[in-house]
């Protein structure tokens, strides 16, 4: 029978969902969940410190976003929306576009001064420019942090999405959308956390189509994860091993950080430190290396949910949800966090 992708289906008023982040980052709310007893305590963010002790290892995804949305013109001077979601070379760049006609198999578009062509492939857009790393000149002019659809505001440019739709660690180029768990977190905050004696590494996965693309079959067992690429250094992967051995707690912050250590230790621990990952976490895995998470509250029928279901259980993370709606919590990227114990 499979597991029905209508099991991860909730209702959400619109006004649940945050269009801008809070004031300050760590006055997130922030919904503690204890797996081990099934309670819920209510929080603010910067309570977290309350829940980690010394010798555990809290992991961070230090990718940054990069500004992939872009407005382009057609020759007829009509407007085109491009995504870039992934780098082919230098020139050419996989990317999502809006305003094309379904038959247009290939097209000129103007952004800025510089010509480029689109060419449609198999499942996506094909952007090239005449000039080696145009395109990041392009994005540093050009091109707007690449914020969800369901981030609609009347006013404004979006300058506050500059750093806010950015962790304060993120250090490595290669977003297209942002590893949210980590918006609650101050450079002090953590400064706080390693003086408890915490150990704090960083990690990255550039987060892509594959995180955000919503389940669209049936079966979830059906669909299939685009790939996402990561990296870990020796030292990382060597450390939490020692900390696993040792017996303690692997803390994720964010789904990308627990589909990034789940495939470094999968088939033993002999993955490469760095490539692309296409594991779909869905209720049934067995988690290897993490021990708690610190998450946001994702859309329905989305891959992060089903992660956090499989992480926590489907019937306890609708029963949170609920709680968290009747609470009045800011849902999706801006929104409030959970941690699950």
């Amino acid at each position: 029978m499979g597991i029905n992708i209508e099991e991860f289906d909730y209702s959400l008023p619109k006004e649940f969902i945050a269009q801008y982040p809070e004031k300050e980052r760590e006055a997130s709310r922030m919904l503690v969940f204890n797996r081990a007893d099934g309670s819920m305590t209510h929080r603010a963010f910067r309570d977290v410190t309350q829940y980690l002790k010394e010798s555990d290892v809290l992991v961070l995804n230090d990718s940054k976003v990069i500004p992939a949305r872009i407005s382009a013109k057609k020759p007829t001077g009509a407007r085109v929306d491009i995504l870039l979601i992934e780098k082919i070379n230098d020139k050419s760049w996989f990317c999502l576009v809006n305003g094309v006609k379904g038959g247009v198999r290939e097209l000129k578009v103007l952004i800025g001064h510089r010509e480029a062509t689109l060419r449609r492939g198999i499942e996506s857009w094909i952007i090239e420019f005449d000039q080696n790393r145009e395109m990041f000149d392009i994005m540093g002019e050009y091109g707007k942090m690449p914020l969800p659809p369901y981030v609609k505001r009347k006013d404004g440019d979006g300058a506050i999405d500059i750093d806010r739709y950015q962790t304060v660690y993120a250090e490595m180029p290669g977003s297209i959308a942002a590893p949210t768990a980590g918006f609650h977190f101050t450079e002090q905050l953590l400064n706080v956390i390693r003086q408890t004696g915490v150990n704090v590494l960083k990690i990255t996965l550039h987060i892509g189509i594959g995180t955000f693309f919503l389940i669209k079959t049936q079966n979830v067992a059906d669909h299939r994860m685009h790939g996402e690429y990561y990296h870990v250094t020796p030292e990382a992967k060597a450390f939490i091993r020692k900390a696993k051995d040792e017996g303690r707690r692997i803390i994720a912050c964010g789904t990308s950080v627990v589909r990034t250590l789940e495939s470094l230790y999968e088939r033993n621990g002999s993955a490469p430190l760095a490539g692309k990952t296409e594991l779909f976490i869905y209720p049934g895995h067995h988690f290897n290396v993490v021990d708690a998470l610190i998450t946001n509250f994702h859309l329905p029928r989305s891959t992060p949910l089903l992660l956090v279901s499989a992480f926590a259980g489907t019937r306890e993370i609708m029963r949170c949800y609920t709680e968290a709606i009747e609470k009045g919590y800011r849902f999706y990227s801006y929104g409030d966090a959970m941690f699950i114990l």
